[in-house]
């Protein structure tokens, strides 16, 4: 490369003929290629820095303001158009251990090129150009179809999140109903569905994309092509469906937390104010015992002591069948 730049940012950069793979170029030939009739180029990159991003938009011709988004990143999933190009900004999600990361696609897209730029969390493209070269009927429609290609494998890598996610909830789910959750499981509840926001706003807007493409843009999106998209949008929506289906029963589950925790406080009150009755009964007798008083009545018997002692005793005992038969200890 002339220009000064990290080269493990551009992952594939390929020009294709008719469906057919030309074999790699490189970003300063890009140019001389797209002067082919029937020729476009698909290019690659990941966390592309801003001089990187300057070369693209003067080999494609890219809008400024274009350019200055993907430098940006942190976009919000959009489409726009700038003359002859499309820009689109999509968002990624990968489920981790333990959370789900959120990354962002960025898609330049004209009639003869198809550019990528992706940040953060998101899975390698290597699958979708192998799927498109060995349908080579289909990559012969150019571009449009690149890009239906992207935004369906970003979509069906929405529904494996979603899947760990539902693990994850049937795990607390279980530990609510089996008396084993804690402040922990409310939290771990809470952060779910905020995951759950974040998947929502990520793949709502994408529903008016597909629906802009279908419409819209037929120099880039052939009109055979158009129709794919309305079976992306289709996936969208029974992604949403799952999600909207988990919110709900999140909230009935911290619910349902709560109110087991309300009634093992109650279960916890109850044993005190029973365990308080039970001892009320020989603190009452031994503080009136214990008064001081000069002349007190009794106090000659032989049999005083005992008869105290088995009365208090009885009275506990009973007061502690009554209370266990009650629920209350």
């Amino acid at each position: 490369m002339s220009f000064n730049t990290d080269p493990s940012m551009i992952m594939k950069c390929v020009a294709y003929r008719r469906g057919i793979s030309l074999g790699d170029v490189t970003i300063e030939d890009i140019s001389e290629v797209l002067k082919h009739p029937e020729t476009f180029v698909w290019l690659g990159l990941r966390e592309a820095d801003t001089e990187l991003l300057l070369k693209i938009q003067e080999e494609f011709g890219l809008h400024e303001l274009a350019i200055e988004d993907a430098c940006a990143a942190h976009q919000r999933p959009k489409i726009e158009e700038y003359g002859d190009s499309v820009f689109l900004v999509l968002h990624t999600a990968l489920l981790t251990v333990d959370s789900v990361e959120f990354g962002e696609t960025h898609i330049f897209v004209g009639s003869r090129f198809v550019v990528t730029v992706r940040h953060g969390a998101s899975l390698d493209h290597r699958k979708i150009r192998q799927r498109c070269e060995s349908m080579p009927h289909q990559l012969a429609k150019g571009p449009g179809f690149v890009l239906y290609a992207i935004m369906d494998f970003i979509v069906d890598n929405y529904m494996p999140v979603i899947d760990g996610l539902q693990q994850r909830f049937e795990g607390l789910e279980l530990a609510i109903f089996e008396n084993r959750s804690s402040r922990q499981t409310l939290e771990d509840l809470y952060e779910l569905k905020r995951e759950l926001l974040l998947l929502k706003a990520a793949i709502m807007p994408m529903i008016d994309i597909c629906n802009e493409l279908m419409r819209f843009h037929s120099g880039i999106v052939p009109k055979d092509v158009q129709v794919y998209f309305r079976d992306i949008a289709d996936h969208i929506k029974r992604v949403d469906q799952a999600i909207d289906g988990m919110r709900e029963m999140l909230v009935s589950a911290m619910h349902v937390h709560l109110t087991f925790e309300s009634v093992r406080q109650n279960e916890v009150v109850k044993g005190l104010a029973g365990w308080g009755a039970i001892l009320a009964i020989p603190t009452m007798v031994f503080s009136w015992y214990g008064m001081n008083f000069r002349y007190m009545p009794e106090l000659a018997w032989e049999y005083s002591y005992p008869l105290v002692m088995c009365s208090v005793l009885l009275g506990s005992l009973l007061l502690y069948r009554r209370l266990k038969r009650s629920g209350w200890l």
